[in-house]
């Protein structure tokens, strides 16, 4: 039978390597349940298209996996943004935007909601809406599933995608 001293220290041993295999695991499960980043796929763009001297006309792709915050900012030109699929939670803090669904031709589409300064409100797949540069928002993913957006920017040539704001 082994000694008292020896079975103290393979307990404690074993209590330790349990203790260890606990922060392990802890670890895992925050870098698994860490968020995947947004990204943002250019799918096409012109610089200088006719009347737009100095900007650059794109469109691009952005995939905003579940569970996602997108950090307060604001755009440096006039953006369209269409929800694709998924559900996209979208707070203005200056400005306002009308989210739209259908086509953009005069009159064929409608307001379904209006997101003013200070307000929060939810764009399904299949709505639209135009953030002007003065609009300053944030966006969120509070679903599992990844929300897809499809954007045409008209931005100055050069300037990044988004800015940051406080």
């Amino acid at each position: 039978m082994p000694s008292k001293s020896f079975r103290r220290s393979l307990v404690a041993a074993a209590v330790a390597a349990a203790a260890a295999a606990g922060v392990v695991h802890a670890a895992d499960s925050l870098r698994s349940a860490a968020p995947k980043p947004v990204l943002r796929l250019q799918l096409a763009a012109s610089n200088n298209p006719i009347g737009s001297k100095g900007q650059t006309l794109g469109l691009s792709k952005v995939i905003i996996p579940g569970h996602t915050a997108l950090a307060l900012h604001h755009h440096p030109g006039t953006q369209v943004a269409y929800i694709v699929s998924g559900t996209l939670t979208y707070t203005v803090k200056s400005g306002s935007v009308a989210v739209m669904k259908g086509a953009a031709a005069p009159g064929s589409a409608k307001l379904v909601l209006r997101i003013r300064a200070g307000q929060t409100g939810v764009i399904h797949a299949g709505e639209w809406i135009v953030e002007e540069p003065t609009t300053i928002h944030a966006g969120a993913n509070k679903t599992s599933k990844p929300v897809v957006v499809y954007l045409a920017t008209l931005f100055p040539i050069g300037s990044p995608a988004a800015i940051a704001n406080q």
